[in-house]
């Protein structure tokens, strides 16, 4: 089973970027997982993928996204508003997928076409939104937003939430949906005795 509470990179000097670059690498290989393997492998692979997504992507809306707003050089809100939406596709696109199950028919091709919108969406963020953060953010508050995306993915929901999809949606309702989502979690997880 896929380990998504291992640290995706190590050390205390880690700065926001790296984490994030990362975590796009992690999601990639989960994404391979759940396209390459069947049955229970698939499905738990499905589930931490879901869940990371679900992570990230609000520390992305609650730290990044809003930062990478103000930066110099204009075009930034534009940049994020871009972002935004295809995080809301993507999320929409997710919820589908977790409703009909990794056995439905579709969830094939419906999982292809949610990893090639992922992993599109964050080669844009490499390309256009974190090089922007490297060139205008010291190094000192890059690690500094390296914990604060670590505290937010730990207050996230474990679902994707396609309406809570800005700063001010996710600190008013992520805590509500991250606890609901955590208690649907563990009433789904097998007993063990």
């Amino acid at each position: 089973m896929p380990d998504t509470d291992a640290p995706t990179t190590p050390g205390p000097e880690e700065d926001v970027v790296d984490l994030l670059l990362a975590q796009h690498a992690r999601v990639e290989q989960l994404f391979l997982l759940v396209i390459g393997d069947t049955g229970d492998t698939r499905r738990e692979a499905f589930d931490d993928l879901v869940r990371l997504l679900a992570a990230h992507e609000t520390a992305e809306e609650e730290v990044i996204h809003p930062l990478a707003r103000t930066l110099p050089g204009g075009g930034g809100g534009a940049m994020v508003d871009d972002r935004l939406d295809e995080e809301r596709q993507a999320k929409e696109t997710l919820k589908t997928l977790i409703a009909s199950g990794v056995d439905a028919d579709g969830f094939d091709t419906g999982i292809i076409l949610l990893r090639d919108a992922v992993l599109t969406h964050a080669r844009y963020e490499e390309r256009y939104e974190f090089p922007r953060l490297r060139q205008h953010v010291p190094a000192d508050r890059l690690r500094t937003l390296a914990a604060a995306v670590r505290a937010a993915e730990a207050a996230a929901p474990t679902r994707p939430h396609p309406s809570a999809q800005s700063a001010k949606g996710n600190l008013a309702a992520g805590p509500a949906l991250a606890v609901v989502d955590r208690v649907r979690d563990a009433l789904r997880k097998p007993s063990v005795g």
